[in-house]
């Protein structure tokens, strides 16, 4: 029995040795080095996310130029790019240029905070932006809303 007790602590170890040190994500998939999370698995949606568990884990995880698609397949699904998520595009201080498709409807709160992109154009489909959404991005030279 002692042996028992002795490998069912050595596998509790093990495991939670392999818990700890495992990253943890904050997307359910990532597609063409965009990370999305999905906001409704019956309409078929989701949203441009970050890659950690926390933005400030993976700064700069986007460079230079991000062109989001209209739809995105995953697991045999096809779903529609809706929105921009909070944080999303956060302090990627190496980030220039985003292109949102017309299919994006709400821009999440500080979704591009602190990063260096230049210009942006928010397409007419967009109804809403989140508070900071491009707070202290000092780069921006030009903003087109239609």
């Amino acid at each position: 029995m002692n042996k028992l007790v002795q490998f069912s602590r050595a596998i509790i170890a093990i495991a939670m040795l392999l818990a700890v040190s495992s990253p943890s994500f904050a997307y359910d998939f990532e597609a063409d080095g965009i990370y999305y999370n999905i906001t409704d698995e019956i309409a078929k949606t989701v949203e441009v996310t970050y890659k950690g568990e926390s933005y400030v884990e993976y700064y700069d995880e986007y460079v230079e130029k991000v062109i989001i698609p209209e739809s995105v397949s995953y697991n045999g699904e096809t779903y529609l790019v809706t929105s921009i998520g909070e944080a999303a595009f956060g302090h990627c201080s190496k980030l220039n240029t985003v292109f949102i498709p017309n299919t994006v409807i709400s821009i999440g709160n500080s979704a591009f905070v602190s990063s260096s992109i230049t210009e942006i154009i928010i397409p007419n489909s967009v109804t809403t932006i989140g508070d900071y959404a491009f707070a202290a991005c000092n780069e921006m030279t030009s903003v087109t809303i239609p």
